[in-house]
C-alpha cells in the first residue's frame, strides 16, 4: 500500500470523501491544510508541470465562480504569483504518491497507480460513483472555496 500526501482544504467535502476512499482501499494518507501550507513557487509549479495554466486553479474557488478570476487569462508567472497569494485558488487535492507530483482526484489514474481496490468495501464503491471534482454545495446554492 502506498503512502500519500494529500493537500486538502480541511472541512471541503470532497477532499473529505477522496481521504476516505483511498483510506478505506488501504493506503496512509498524509493530510496537510493546502491554505496554510507555506508553500514555496518552485515547489508549487513542479505540481503543474505539463498542465494547462488554467487547470492550476481550483474552479470552484469564490474568485474564479464570481468572474473575478477568469484561469483562461493568465500566463504561467502571473498565475503563480496570484496562487501563492491566494492559497484558496490552487486546484486541489494536491498528491505526493512516490516522487510523484499529481493536481486533481482522477479516479481512474489513481486506481491504476495506487489500486482503489473497490471490491474490498461497498462504500467505495458509492463514493466512486459520486462526481468528486466539482464542489457539491453548489447544489445547495452555497458558496465552495
Amino acid at each position: 500500500m502506498a503512502t500519500i500526501t494529500f493537500f486538502e482544504k480541511t472541512g471541503c467535502i470532497n477532499n473529505t470523501k477522496q481521504k476516505q476512499i483511498l483510506e478505506m482501499a488501504g493506503h496512509t494518507v498524509n493530510s496537510i491544510h493546502i491554505v496554510q501550507y507555506d508553500w514555496k513557487q518552485i515547489e508549487l509549479l513542479n505540481f503543474f508541470e505539463g498542465l494547462p495554466v488554467k487547470d492550476w486553479f481550483n474552479k470552484n474557488a469564490p474568485s474564479v465562480q464570481s468572474g473575478e478570476v477568469n484561469p483562461q487569462k493568465y500566463n504561467a508567472q502571473d498565475a503563480i504569483e496570484l496562487l501563492m497569494k491566494d492559497h484558496l485558488l490552487i486546484r486541489r487535492p494536491l498528491l505526493i504518491i512516490d516522487n510523484e507530483r499529481i493536481v486533481g482526484f482522477d479516479k481512474d489514474y489513481l486506481n491504476e497507480k495506487v489500486g482503489l481496490n473497490p471490491t474490498l468495501n461497498p462504500k467505495i464503491v458509492t463514493l466512486l460513483k459520486e462526481n468528486l471534482n466539482d464542489c457539491p454545495q453548489k447544489v445547495n446554492n452555497a458558496q465552495c472555496d
